[in-house]
């Protein structure tokens, strides 16, 4: 609608210009004349812009879902990862000396220790 407008008052603009170049007077029934002849044609011309802007638009759309879709396992992780980075390693730290002097580790005490080393 926007590029409608904007065509149709730059259409309008130098038709007026043409005119005033001429000499030529404006009556009521030349200015009728002119718009709506000139609405169409812009009517036509931001049709024709607005389908080619939607098109590409919905192609680069498509380009990045694609790219997301391919991409989404190790995306996830990254962001599993971080979560735990963030929010498990100063809790997981608290426990880590008592637990390198430890001799009989649990199964769960030893991932623990192998995700500290890991995080570091």
């Amino acid at each position: 609608m926007a590029i409608r407008a904007y065509i149709t008052t730059l259409v309008s603009s130098i038709q007026a210009a043409e005119d005033k170049n001429r000499g030529l007077r404006f009556t009521k029934t030349r200015v009728a004349g002119s718009c709506n002849g000139e609405g169409r044609r812009g009517l036509l011309l931001s049709t024709v812009v607005a389908a080619a802007a939607i098109d590409s638009k919905t192609q680069l759309l498509e380009k990045y879902l694609k790219k997301s879709q391919e991409n989404k396992t190790k995306n996830d992780k990254e962001r599993l990862d971080s979560y735990y980075k963030r929010n498990y390693k100063d809790y997981f730290a608290l426990d880590e000396g008592a637990l390198r002097q430890k001799k009989d580790l649990t199964e769960a005490e030893k991932g623990i220790l192998e995700w500290l080393d890991a995080n570091k």
